[in-house]
């Protein structure tokens, strides 16, 4: 990821010079970092075999989706070409479904 995005941080800011990538994956869908982070979550309960794992799984994607809102919010108002790569590449996490 950070091969190809060398402006992932964990603080939603557009940084100087910042460009809106759109090779790899992020070709694909618009968050694939987040994408990524979805999969370790699923994963969690089975690999720890925890309850508790699971009952975090479920509040994950709705933390998740609140962050993408306001990161494609300042995107929008801040980084050049945004909002045609939202055009262009039309899921945020899951190809054909969101």
């Amino acid at each position: 990821m950070l091969r190809e995005n060398t402006w992932l941080s964990r603080t939603i800011e557009v940084q100087d010079g910042q460009q809106v990538v759109d090779s790899g994956l992020y070709g694909i869908v618009r968050h694939p970092m987040y994408a990524v982070t979805l999969l370790l979550f699923l994963s969690m309960p089975l690999v720890l075999g925890s309850p508790f794992a699971f009952l975090v799984l479920l509040l994950y994607p709705v933390l998740i989706a609140r962050r993408i809102q306001n990161e494609e919010q300042v995107l929008e108002r801040e980084l050049t070409g945004y909002r045609e790569y939202k055009t262009r590449i039309r899921y945020r996490l899951i190809p054909y479904l969101w």
